[in-house]
Order: structure tokens, then sequence, then C-alpha cells
């Protein structure tokens, strides 16, 4: 339980905040689903339509959280930025790890392609969640 005298200033995390964190959560937990469905087929050739839906269902999750984080005003941008580019550094290695092994494994044509763009919104969607929550909580000054 915080006191905060009537004159102090609300603390940024008091605030209310659009549910990026949420929504992009929510994006990253489609795309694993839809990579699990695809892996768990391999080598086999994979149903596409079930992974398809995933895959765009976590493509329009993670535009509006990025659309809501972009009309947020009075927001920590420069410790969004800092915390943003380390965490998709490390995501994107990441990413690209796992499409070596996907690649390796010999997984080609549609299966790759949507194997590829689910590994976008993952590299995506963890940097967005970890930096809006660090900067949520930061002072915007």
């Amino acid at each position: 339980m915080s006191v905060t005298s009537p004159h102090a200033p609300p603390l940024q995390g008091d605030r209310p905040m659009p549910p990026v964190g949420w929504l992009s959560t929510s994006a990253l937990g489609l795309v694993v689903v839809g990579g699990i469905l695809l892996a768990s087929y391999a080598p086999r050739v994979a149903p596409l339509s079930l992974a398809t839906a995933l895959l765009c269902g976590a493509i329009v999750l993670l535009v509006l959280a990025g659309a809501l984080l972009a009309r947020i005003k009075d927001f920590a941008w420069a410790t969004f930025a800092n915390v943003f580019k380390w965490a998709l550094l490390a995501y994107v290695i990441t990413s690209g790890m796992i499409e070596f092994a996907f690649v390796h494994d010999h997984t080609r044509g549609s299966s790759l392609v949507l194997v590829t763009l689910m590994l976008v919104v993952f590299a995506l969607s963890v940097p967005t969640t970890i930096a809006f929550t660090v900067a949520r909580f930061a002072d915007p000054r």
C-alpha cells in the first residue's frame, strides 16, 4: 500500500496505461502455439491453415499494441528505446538460431515462410513487452 499526499504528483505506475504488455504477450502466445504446431509435424508437411490464422491474429495484436503505444503521452521514451534495442538484439539472435534449426531440418516452402514470420513476431513482441514494462515505471523526464 502506498501513501501519497494530495499534492504529490502521481507515480508513473499509477497512471492508467493501455494494455500494450497484454497485447504483445498475447501475440507471443499465438506464435508460440503456431510454432509448436508446425514443429510437431516436422519433417512431414504441416497443415498451414491453423498456423496461418494464429500468425494473422498475432500480427493484428502486435500492430494494435504498437498503435496504442504510439499514442501514449508523457512516457519514458528514452528508457523504452534503450531497453527495446538491447532486448531486440537478443531476440533477433535467438530467432536467427531457431530459423537456422528449421532450415537445417530441411523445412521448405510455405512452412518456412510461416515459421520465419512467426519468428519476426516473436523477435518484436518480447522486446516490446519488456521495454514497455520498464518504461511504464520509469520517470518520463
